[in-house]
């Protein structure tokens, strides 16, 4: 007897994203794998006894969407924290402060995620924040996570008032009066007053890529947990099926095969090893053995995660020229280039994957040096390594990109005026002579070069229907060339492009008889659907593993 389908979606517009079958009416499930894609008629004749039918209403079905880089233990604790992306103000970042304050008598630090740099029309001080509330904690981040402004409250908790020596890269902003202005630039700046939240261990994988201190207990993985479940209901809502975290430990991976064990784990997840710029190339051997225990279609590991640089409005993305506004100044790079090349090297001879955040030009041009440099050494391999953001590039590096096979893993809420996100400051940063060279999208992909798409959550907002209608209608800036892509390029970026990257191709990002049964259902045609509309548009069921784990029906 021929297989039977347990789940059955049909009455679809399925778009497969399989080249060899690109459209469908209906697909079924068994277990979790895909058991059919096909007409109505066909389909609906597999169903099994006990077959749950989901009738999509005409509305549209893809293969499970990719997450291809966000934080997820930290954007599940951030959405407990005060939100401040559309505050502008005095008066409103004051009413928004307080009222959190007023709501959580508790806390040991106040923390605000969305904060624009130019909230106030120019930087935040601590004098600003201790006008508000002058007796507690107070940390602001802006939406990059890149900086942090503190009132005097949280600096002195913290033991910055009077500034600290940290790493290349990182900065407490110092005052004429000797102490700090509130302003703190990347995350060894940052740590110190975030440690106050007493959620060290779920800031560990983006802080410093080590394992909490002291070993976590069991209660504590069990309340931390929460925070990471929180996390994948909020993507589960969203069609992500398969999530690439973009900081990491063994802790991190712990969480996720706790969260599993309850049958809680609701999407697939890959955790890197974070290389910080203090770690040695011998370090890699973490990475291979977080690999080694943590390699199944559930939770793996199998990649290493560097930032190369900050990001444009504070002036730390590493850039090739010196900033409009600031002569003299590119950027400090956290890697050096020797000290990148070897690392990248052991990496790739351990068969790793590397990701890289790198915003400017100048970081993008490093990296390149430092996967070269790998290259030379190891020969050749398909080794599909990343740069993500990619926010400016030398247009003479994109050919280098292709050749070599790497990744461009981009934001398309990111591109200013896109969507959340204004043009300036970032666009002045950048300096108009630039602008034909910022936020491609269409150049990278005409230039041969693989491209995914993600949020970079909790750094913008996750929903992808956003990011799908942020790449279609993005902004074309004046002198530039126009770096809109297809509907079905962006939906590609989101599927069968996001597998390719993680090596999966052969088993997600289509729906095809035999791949993963994660499948994603809309609540309407998206095909159909105006351009300025989609963003608006929502997922009706998120199915994983041939499981329902999202029903906006029964939410």
């Amino acid at each position: 007897m021929p297989q039977q389908a347990e789940v059955i979606i049909t009455n679809a517009r399925v778009l497969t994203m399989d080249p060899a079958n690109p459209r469908a009416e209906a697909v079924a499930l068994a277990g979790e794998r895909i058991l059919a894609v096909g007409a109505r008629s066909t389909i609906e004749g597999l169903a099994g006894p006990d077959c749950r039918v989901i009738d999509a209403g005409g509305a549209t079905v893809l293969p499970g969407l990719f997450e291809s880089h966000l934080h997820l233990f930290m954007g599940g604790a951030e959405l407990a924290h005060l939100q401040l992306l559309g505050v502008k103000g005095t008066q409103a970042l004051g009413a928004a402060i307080k009222a959190y304050a007023d709501a959580h008598p508790d806390l040991p630090l106040i923390m605000g995620q969305g904060c624009d740099y130019a909230i106030l029309d120019r930087s935040l001080t601590r004098h600003d924040l201790d006008a508000i509330l002058p007796d507690r904690p107070i940390l602001l981040i802006a939406a990059d996570h890149h900086t942090g402004w503190a009132n005097t409250a949280a600096l002195e908790a913290a033991g910055i008032l009077g500034g600290r020596e940290l790493g290349a890269g990182n900065e407490i902003v110092m005052g004429a009066d000797g102490l700090a202005t509130g302003e703190l630039r990347e995350f060894e700046a940052k740590a110190p007053v975030m440690a106050l939240t007493g959620a060290a261990r779920i800031n560990a994988g983006i802080a410093t890529g080590d394992e909490p201190q002291p070993t976590p207990t069991e209660a504590e993985k069990l309340a931390d947990s929460v925070a990471m479940k929180r996390g994948l209901e909020h993507c589960a809502r969203f069609g992500f099926t398969s999530l690439v975290n973009m900081d990491g430990n063994f802790y991190t991976l712990e969480v996720l095969e706790a969260l599993r064990a309850q049958g809680k784990l609701t999407a697939r997840v890959r955790v890197p090893f974070h290389y910080r710029n203090w770690r040695k190339p011998a370090d890699m051997e973490i990475a291979s053995a977080m690999s080694a225990k943590y390699n199944d279609d559930w939770l793996s590991s199998g990649f290493v995660k560097f930032f190369m640089d900050g990001v444009v409005d504070s002036g730390t993305a590493v850039m090739l020229e010196d900033y409009p506004d600031t002569p003299g100044w590119k950027g400090d790079p956290l890697h050096s280039a020797d000290a990148f090349a070897a690392a990248a090297t052991e990496a790739d001879k351990r068969g790793l994957q590397i990701a890289v955040h790198a915003i400017g030009d100048g970081a993008v041009r490093r990296v390149l040096d430092g996967f070269e440099a790998a290259r030379k050494a190891n020969g050749p391999r398909d080794a599909r390594h990343r740069i993500e953001h990619i926010e400016l590039i030398d247009r003479s590096d994109i050919p280098r990109m292709a050749e070599m096979g790497v990744v461009a893993s981009i934001q398309p809420t990111h591109a200013p005026g896109a969507c959340d996100f204004p043009l300036q400051p970032t666009m002045d940063k950048i300096g108009r002579a630039r602008w034909n060279d910022a936020y491609l999208c269409r150049s990278l992909r005409d230039g041969g070069v693989k491209l995914v798409f993600a949020s970079d959550w909790p750094v913008a907002d996750a929903n992808p229907m956003r990011s799908i209608q942020a790449a279609l209608q993005r902004p074309v800036y004046e002198g530039a060339q126009d770096e809109r892509l297809t509907l079905h390029e962006v939906l590609a970026a989101y599927t069968i492009g996001g597998a390719y990257a993680e090596h999966t191709e052969d088993r997600k990002g289509m729906l095809r008889a035999g791949y993963l049964a994660d499948v994603v259902v809309l609540d309407g045609d998206i095909e159909a659907t105006p351009v300025d509309q989609i963003g608006t548009m929502q997922v009706a069921a998120t199915l994983c593993g041939g499981a329902v784990v999202w029903d906006a029906a029964t939410a």
